[in-house]
């Protein structure tokens, strides 16, 4: 699950991705309205944390570029601005919701998990499919009587699986720019991401192989059976 996190203010936005990164999230962060316009305009980002008092370029112009350019992302606006003028200008240029500083990470997290909720069609804290039944909250998932705790990594793809069912899902998705590749293990195997059975590469060349969310073999594999997430042992 990857989020742009546009903040100036440079000891908020490294507690904000440290924690956001705890809490299963590749974050990529831009201190200015101009490299954060094009790099949410460029990367599909499942949702976006936009200040507002950027410099270079201010977050209401990248907002507005945004939404004329046609991104459906969803975008929660950070401000120390508080009075309902304000708010009613960022939210009619194109925000789904908004923050005032200071706040609660918590209550951030909250309105992030909301958006893409909505964004995705998904409703309350849990996410399920076929007998799986994956908890924000804390952090993992359960099948009937079994209960797993999962690490970031493997929580993050589950959650991404279970948000996008049936998705081709390239690598570069699933992961932030720049960060090592990982060998997925333990639970996360028995929920499996399928490479597309003729094999090919595809469009997407043959280092960025798509994988697809396929609940049709959740449960189908026995327990230490080493079920790839993609095409080759690594992504």
């Amino acid at each position: 699950m990857r989020l742009l996190l546009a903040e100036d203010d440079a000891e908020l936005a490294v507690r904000l991705k440290h924690f956001l990164d705890r809490q299963g999230y590749a974050v990529d962060h831009f201190e200015n309205g101009v490299d954060a316009e094009f790099y949410g305009s460029e990367t599909p980002y499942d949702a976006m944390v936009l200040d507002l008092g950027l410099p270079q370029r201010p977050g209401l112009e990248v907002l507005r570029n945004w939404r004329r350019a046609g991104l459906k992302t969803p975008v929660l606006i950070l401000t120390a601005r508080d009075t309902w003028q304000e708010k009613v200008e960022g939210l009619q240029a194109g925000a789904d919701d908004y923050l005032t500083k200071p706040f609660h990470e918590q209550e951030l997290l909250a309105r992030v998990q909301a958006l893409i909720r909505r964004n995705t069609g998904s409703v309350g804290p849990a996410l399920s499919a076929a007998g799986w039944v994956l908890d924000e909250e804390t952090q993992s998932v359960s099948r009937g009587q079994q209960h797993w705790q999962l690490t970031g990594t493997e929580f993050r793809l589950l959650r991404y699986f279970m948000l996008y069912p049936g998705h081709i899902l390239s690598k570069s998705r699933l992961t932030r720019p720049g960060a090592a590749r990982a060998t997925c293990s333990g639970t996360v195997r028995e929920f499996t991401a399928l490479p597309p059975e003729s094999g090919a590469a595809g469009e997407h060349g043959a280092d960025d192989r798509p994988v697809v969310a396929d609940h049709r073999r959740l449960g189908a594999q026995p327990a230490g059976t080493a079920t790839r997430l993609a095409s080759g042992s690594r992504w």
